[in-house]
């Protein structure tokens, strides 16, 4: 079923490039798009219409729209962290330009809308759109937070939470809120689907953080540790320095405050420190709890349990994955 909500997103992607004059300035935004990915956040915005409408090519649209969204984002994101890579090829402002990727981005956001507009949803096109700006300035607020977080030292777990809420979690609960209200669901029902989303979407970052640490490296596919050699400050290390001796918070914060020359060996020390204080099954736990919290709220929906069977397997798939 999955394949199928990937299928005729791609298709309807295929059959609306960005297209018009001057083409330097859509050609970047096509190649984003083109990169590929999961497409989790418009699959959830499928899968959550066809809950409660059966047709969910209806609301290709809204996919499409928070699709577009999310690449902007990333296009800003990576000019921010000079990446080099997504998706193993070349960033848009590496292939092309600084002042290139600054303004396809902007064009994105732009068309990102022009796509909200076309749902058959008058009735709610307003509510749908005034969620759409409420989840933009939260992605935005998230990844100011994150940002500040690197020059802190005074983060705590409650505003690390807060921070991967609205940088990641905000995204996915929003697509499937809006996606609730595009298919005419009760004011009930789009409150369950925001916090299914918005809990799903902690979990999966939690998740993200463990495996970065503990997880297999031929499984996750990258180097294990590259939180710890970037220091950044993700729940494990913040639990650890909640919980740790003092002899331990001045090791930790000796490890994480200076660049890093020998990769393998802090990687070993920090994850020595984590292992002797227990961190990745206490963020185990802390992950399960809103795991926990999401499923209660899609088990809440006025829906017949086999209509929540896809979103539910999906969900386990993402929260229970090793990679």
């Amino acid at each position: 079923m999955i394949e199928s909500y990937y299928n005729a997103f791609e298709a309807y992607r295929a059959q609306h490039p960005f297209e018009g004059e001057p083409t330097a300035l859509y050609t970047p935004a096509n190649y984003i798009m083109e990169l590929g990915g999961k497409r989790l956040r418009p699959i959830l915005a499928l899968m959550g219409y066809e809950l409660f409408n059966p047709n969910y090519t209806e609301a290709l649209p809204l996919a499409y729209a928070i699709e577009i969204f999310h690449n902007f984002s990333l296009v800003h994101d990576d000019i921010m962290d000079a990446a080099p890579l997504r998706r193993g090829q070349p960033t848009v402002h590496t292939k092309w330009n600084l002042n290139t990727a600054i303004l396809s981005g902007d064009v994105m956001l732009i068309y990102a809308y022009d796509y909200l507009l076309k749902l058959n949803a008058p009735s709610r096109i307003a509510e749908i759109v005034r969620v759409f700006n409420r989840v933009a300035r939260e992605v935005c607020e998230g990844q100011q937070m994150d940002m500040d977080f690197e020059t802190r030292q005074d983060v705590g777990i409650p505003e690390y939470l807060r921070m991967i809420e609205l940088k990641t979690s905000v995204l996915i609960a929003g697509a499937l809120e809006m996606a609730g209200l595009a298919a005419g669901a009760s004011e009930a029902d789009v409150k369950h689907m925001y916090e299914f989303g918005r809990n799903v979407g902690i979990a999966f970052q939690l998740q993200d953080d463990i495996l970065d640490a503990f997880g297999d490296a031929e499984a996750v596919g990258k180097q294990i540790g590259g939180d710890i050699v970037q220091n950044k400050k993700t729940y494990l290390i913040l639990k650890a320095l909640e919980i740790g001796s003092v002899s331990d918070r001045q090791k930790l914060e000796s490890w994480m405050n200076t660049p890093t020359v020998d990769a393998a060996a802090k990687i070993a020390q920090v994850k020595s420190l984590l292992q002797q204080l227990d961190v990745q099954n206490l963020a185990q736990q802390r992950k399960q709890e809103f795991q926990d919290l999401a499923f209660e709220h899609l088990q809440a929906l006025s829906v017949p349990p086999q209509n929540r069977a896809a979103l539910e397997a999906l969900a386990h798939g993402l929260l229970d994955r090793a990679f």
